[in-house]
């Protein structure tokens, strides 16, 4: 079967890359499965990023096929998705997301809470290993009365700093020694501005993804965005010291060393595609963002390097996210068993079933799709290095290219996303940003206080 191709939105935001445009869907208000002539399911679910290689789809499709010789009742329809904050909203109230859909970490607890979520206790306690998931992180899907409503994914992840070792290469710099402290990140970006005439250094700015992105690099200076009080409630403390010192260090890279290129209007997609054109030096984002590079940018493996992303300071940390699988809230029985067996199958099974992983990784190889990306374990440390044993002949991922992130992120604190509020506070962020990148007279402290008075304002509306 072909996936359906759909359209991609015009505007992207968000910590995680996912929407989609679709007809109809039991988040409609309609309580009775779709079904086929011959009775069986229907379950429409998240297939790809929008421009997805074909190769890609061919691994979907394949593994869709195997599926549906596994649950010859349920009969599975693929749409292309990518998650956006400026619309997922709108679509999750207008019934036009798919039957699984994914969403971010951020998202899960306030979804529940409003209940537009589908409660799957009851099918997620009956999988064999609920009982396992790493408790930090199935408690991003689980409601206030202890059910779960959204099952972590995939994706769950660390930042870590991307870099072009080509570029490297060409500013007579070691790709296989990359920095590990922000002065030399700052001093490699210049000697590859310098040199190739390309972005040294590249931040996301907008559409969500520069508030996410100024937040990694507060927690890496030691910064927090928000403080949750005994009683509830939020302070928002955007104007701390690391989020200062982290524009103070753009600020530098754009005017004091030009090493931050001309575009200053970068989001999740428009940077991955201009770092996989060789245009960008170095960036923060998921440990993951080489899947969809190589799904959707044709990045050539042999560029490629991942690193951990420096720490300075005292309480310094990483940030780490993921995505969660969930179902629309008027989803009836049928479609919430066959929603489960979707999620375990496509996203869960592979990393406790050994036959599971080998098939899994097989058909991705047999696609020429990645295998044995670095993640964080949605289950144990050990249940991870048992999964990536059973795959490790058949890793094509150029992992000598990613020791510094393999070897780094153990010792490294991770930190969850703000949990308040997350999307407004990380656009909330963004006219700090945007304005240091193209001011060179932006007063940081003020924008700073301007942004801080705004997050307050929507955290005191929200709790009352």
């Amino acid at each position: 079967m072909r996936s359906p191709r759909m359209f991609p939105a015009l505007a992207m935001a968000g910590v995680l890359a996912m929407t989609t445009l679709a007809a109809c869907s039991s988040g409609d208000g309609n309580n009775d499965s779709a079904s086929t002539s011959d009775g069986k399911v229907e379950l429409r679910v998240v297939s790809l990023l929008p421009g997805s290689e074909p190769e890609a789809f061919a691994a979907f499709d394949a593994r869709v096929a195997q599926f549906e010789e596994k649950y010859p009742n349920i009969k599975v329809t693929g749409e292309e998705y990518e998650w956006k904050a400026t619309t997922f909203a709108a679509q999750l109230a207008g019934g036009t997301l798919p039957d699984v859909f994914e969403i971010p970490f951020t998202d899960g607890l306030t979804l529940i809470e409003n209940g537009q979520l589908a409660d799957l206790d009851t099918q997620f306690r009956a999988l064999p290993y609920a009982d396992d998931f790493n408790p930090n992180v199935i408690q991003a899907g689980t409601g206030p009365d202890g059910h779960v409503y959204a099952i972590p994914a995939k994706n769950v992840y660390g930042i870590g700093l991307h870099y072009n070792r080509q570029l490297f290469e060409q500013a007579g710099l070691d790709p296989d020694d990359p920095p590990t402290t922000w002065d030399e990140v700052r001093a490699d970006a210049k000697k590859i501005a310098d040199a190739t005439g390309q972005a040294g250094y590249a931040t996301m700015t907008q559409n969500g993804t520069g508030g996410w992105q100024l937040t990694v690099a507060s927690y890496a200076r030691g910064g927090r965005l928000e403080q949750a009080n005994d009683d509830g409630t939020f302070t928002a403390t955007l104007d701390n010291d690391g989020t200062k010192k982290a524009l103070e260090y753009l600020k530098a890279l754009r005017w004091e060393d030009n090493s931050m290129g001309a575009n200053f209007l970068l989001d999740w997609s428009s940077i991955n595609q201009a770092f996989a054109a060789g245009q960008i030096g170095m960036f923060t984002s998921g440990s993951d963002v080489y899947n969809a590079m190589v799904q959707t940018n044709a990045i050539d493996p042999d560029s490629y390097g991942l690193t951990v992303v420096p720490l300075e300071g005292a309480d310094a940390g990483v940030l780490g996210g993921g995505t969660l699988a969930a179902v629309p809230a008027a989803a009836d029985d049928a479609t919430k068993d066959a929603a489960v067996k979707w999620i375990d199958f496509w996203y869960l099974s592979k990393y406790v079933d050994q036959d599971t992983a080998l098939q899994d990784a097989q058909t991705m190889v047999d696609s020429d799709q990645p295998v044995g990306t670095p993640v964080l374990p949605i289950f144990s440390d050990e249940q991870q290095t048992t999964y990536l044993d059973w795959i490790a002949d058949l890793v094509n991922v150029p992992l000598d290219q990613m020791t510094g992130f393999t070897e780094g992120i153990g010792g490294q604190k991770i930190i969850p996303e703000p949990s308040a509020s997350t999307q407004e506070l990380y656009a909330a962020l963004e006219p700090a940003l945007q304005a240091v990148l193209t001011d060179e007279n932006a007063d940081i402290d003020a924008l700073l206080a301007t942004a801080n008075e705004n997050v307050q304002a929507i955290l005191d509306s929200n709790a009352s």
